[in-house]
């Protein structure tokens, strides 16, 4: 069996319009994992543990639907109750698993394949620091391109309102997920995820999480920090509305 897991290891790019500009980058590697690969990761990968603990982990309970399913099980579940069935095709999974048991994903991405390989369409699920989830269902057209109206509260000093362009082209040697947020007819907000793929072996793992020891926390820590300098330079919060969980989605546990 040919694995396409792997890892990349690249850059986040925060770039926020308007009254109040703040722009940042920060290095960070991700997963991608096949989502039929994961019991022979867990099997062949010393530091990893799929649904138990491990140095770092990928479990179920941290991504859309019921946490006593597999990850898969739930994706399809999710797209069955949205009229799409992928035949058998491939999901891929683009995340932050656990370290030392801890994970938060702002975005995490399932590349959704059919039985003959192609793109069929793509899950986009949101997490915001209040404990919320949300999916976004995206059917990309030329380049990967998408676009999908603004449901759910990330952050703060954002409205609930616009549309999302985004480019998801099919990861390869390189990654790229582009996200623009348009707000009365104008880019407020936008943020990139590049990066360079690494074959995914215990070598490249252990490099990985002695690189970036504490790289789930520093997530959190970085939202935290840049949203006290926006405070600091006076922009205000905007009310969080209620969340209604969608269908097959949940609220994370």
């Amino acid at each position: 069996m040919v694995t396409r897991s792997c890892l990349y290891l690249g850059h986040v790019v925060h770039d926020r319009r308007g009254a109040v500009p703040n722009r940042f980058r920060y290095g960070v590697y991700m997963w991608l994992v096949d989502l039929d690969d994961l019991p022979r990761l867990d099997r062949t990968l010393p530091l990893f543990g799929y649904d138990r603990p491990g140095a770092t982990s990928i479990r179920s309970r941290d991504h859309l639907g019921n946490p006593g399913c597999t990850i898969k099980q739930n994706l399809l579940a999710y797209l069955r109750g949205n009229g799409i069935e992928l035949a058998g095709g491939r999901v891929l999974l683009l995340t932050n698993a656990r370290v030392l048991g801890y994970v938060f994903n702002p975005l995490s991405v399932f590349y959704c394949h059919d039985e003959e390989g192609t793109l069929r369409c793509v899950v986009a699920e949101v997490h915001n620091t209040f404990g919320e989830r949300h999916c976004y269902l995206l059917e990309p057209g030329e380049r990967g391109l998408a676009t999908a109206g603004k449901d759910f509260y990330v952050s703060p000093f954002l409205t609930v309102d616009g549309h999302y362009r985004l480019a998801v082209p099919a990861p390869g040697e390189r990654l790229s997920v582009q996200m623009q947020l348009v707000q009365g007819g104008d880019p407020v907000f936008q943020a990139s995820l590049t990066g360079r793929r690494l074959e995914l072996t215990p070598a490249a793992l252990r490099r990985m999480l002695l690189r970036h020891p504490l790289m789930t926390a520093q997530v959190t820590a970085l939202i935290h920090l840049q949203g006290m300098k926006l405070r600091l330079r006076g922009l205000r919060r905007v009310p969080r509305p209620r969340h209604l969980p969608q269908e097959g989605v949940g609220h994370p546990r």
